[in-house]
């Protein structure tokens, strides 16, 4: 591994009342939700039916009738938000050598939108039990393996280096980023376009999260039925989206001119070995892979000034979470603002560490700290600085997002400005 230091030059969003970076920067600044009643089908047979859908026209971005009908929705994504963020970025990638130009795509469920409309195309409504294959869409196969995602990435962009798909739950956002940081760190890419897209709003998701009891019943409220780390809390609502960035090693964006957001100076992950859907309280191993990552940062815990939490609105979540900062930061947990976007913008499973992200880089551009909407009432067990409702102006020079994954997967990224990472 080298002393290569990885910086972010290139950011994109697609998130629920947010196309583009900065209408979800207005969104999240406001402290607004886009959680709405579902609309892509009918949900009255499910418990929660509630969620955070995007208003998305992939026409009105370029992609013509072909790409439309074969990428899944989750793809479409994908392109969208890489093209844009390689666009935000300013890098000439045709100047490059595309062996040295690679992808990561992290992805939680893949085409889950795509192949539960096929199959009940192919099994006529779900009547038969041998599907017919001659009704199947011609791509259908592409929808089956996530690494699909990775491939039109990479053709968008040109790239013809380390080609990705990462998929570890709700930290594979996180994760995609991580990956891609080591690749560069290690010499064997100089950039990378990574990022995360889901798009699970379907009936077999949410069957899928009814049967664990693990998203919210509140129908009668769609846009206050996220509340995480609020008292009355019962579940989290389902989102999708995308968020991609270019990195790229320090010294070279700054021998182009290149606008630098923040560096990636820290990256950990863990697993509790545990199960597959519980968290232990004491948030050990959360609190571990913040404290790897603040190691690999040189930083101290004092030096986060913004916590981006998973904060998904669940209870044991929330509460494992809470513990996790005591542990991990000490004293200087209670005087760090902390903050869940998951309030506004629903959890978009593989997709929301992304997004977190972004809206962890966009803070440190503005110095507002966005707020956890719908915080009213909140948990006891939830006795942090969690920025109810309102956000805060407040010096954000480092930030520590996190993310938490059911089968025990637990991720940590700490972002700062080159000028405050150790050299």
């Amino acid at each position: 591994m080298t002393d290569r230091r990885v910086v972010i030059t290139g950011v994109e969003v697609l998130a629920p009342g947010g196309l583009g970076r900065d209408a979800f920067w207005s969104l999240l600044s406001e402290g607004r939700t886009a959680t709405r009643g579902i609309t892509f089908f009918d949900p009255s047979p499910f418990r929660s039916r509630v969620a955070a859908e995007i208003d998305f026209d992939p026409e009105a971005y370029g992609l013509g009738p072909q790409e439309i009908r074969r990428m899944d929705r989750a793809a479409q994504f994908a392109v969208v938000a890489a093209g844009a963020a390689v666009a935000d970025s300013g890098l000439d990638l045709e100047g490059h050598d595309p062996y040295r130009v690679g992808v990561t795509v992290g992805s939680a469920v893949g085409a889950t939108m795509g192949l539960d409309r096929e199959y009940r195309v192919v099994s006529d409504g779900g009547r038969l039990d041998l599907v017919d294959h001659e009704y199947a869409l011609p791509h259908l196969y592409d929808y089956f393996v996530p690494s699909s995602f990775a491939a039109e990435v990479a053709w968008t962009v040109g790239a013809e280096g380390p080609s990705t798909v990462v998929s570890t739950g709700c930290t594979s956002g996180i994760d995609s980023i991580g990956y891609a940081v080591d690749l560069i760190r290690e010499g064997t890419a100089d950039v990378m376009v990574a990022g995360s897209s889901d798009a699970p709003i379907s009936p077999i998701t949410m069957a899928c999260f009814d049967a664990i009891k693990a998203t919210t019943p509140r129908h009668d409220e769609p846009e206050r039925a996220s509340r995480p780390f609020d008292g009355t809390r019962n579940g989290f609502v389902l989102g999708e989206g995308a968020a991609f960035f270019v990195l790229e090693e320090l010294g070279s964006a700054r021998r182009r001119g290149a606008h630098v957001y923040a560096e990636v100076a820290g990256y950990a992950t863990r697993s509790n070995a545990y199960h597959m859907t519980g968290l232990r309280p004491d948030g050990l191993e959360m609190a571990e892979a913040i404290r790897t990552a603040l190691d690999e940062a040189r930083l101290d815990p004092t030096a986060i000034d913004y916590v981006n939490a998973h904060g998904s609105g669940t209870k044991q979540n929330d509460r494992h979470e809470t513990a996790a900062f005591k542990r991990s930061l000490g004293e200087h947990a209670y005087r760090t603002p902390v903050s869940s976007i998951k309030s506004m913008v629903g959890h978009s499973l593989g997709a929301i560490g992304s997004i977190e992200i972004a809206a962890s880089v966009l803070a440190m551009t503005h110095n507002v700290v966005p707020p956890t909407a719908n915080l009213h009432t909140p948990d006891p067990e939830c006795d942090l600085d969690y920025v109810p409702l309102v956000a805060r102006e407040h010096t954000t020079d480092a930030v520590l997002s996190v993310g938490s994954g059911f089968g025990g997967f637990q991720s940590a990224m700490v972002l700062a400005r080159p000028e405050r990472s150790a050299a």
